[in-house]
């Protein structure tokens, strides 16, 4: 937890503290929102610190990169089945016609 955030939860426990002995709904009212502020500037403290969009990229490029060069293998052996299928088919079509 930033210090920023520890300095804004105690003021918001003093400020409650205040408020309930002036009144329990005001007090209610500001341990409420007080503490909805308080995770909110906890939760935006850390904001920055994630990686950047081109950061991920390239991690996602690497391991699309790792992914493609361990199916090589499966890409070649469909690509030869498919030219002799294709080999066939022109067969039979050459037999048709001619």
């Amino acid at each position: 937890m930033s210090k920023r955030v520890q300095v804004g939860a105690v003021v918001w426990v003093l400020a409650t503290v205040g408020a309930f002995l002036l009144d329990p709904i005001l007090g209610s009212a500001v341990l409420l929102f007080g503490g909805v502020l308080v995770v909110v500037g906890h939760l935006a403290s850390h904001w920055g610190e994630g990686t950047t969009f081109e950061e991920r990229e390239m991690a996602r490029a690497r391991r699309r990169k790792v992914k493609y060069e361990a199916n090589s293998g499966k890409r070649a052996k469909d690509r030869e089945r498919w030219e002799a299928g294709k080999a066939r088919k022109a067969a039979r079509e050459a037999r048709k016609t001619g």
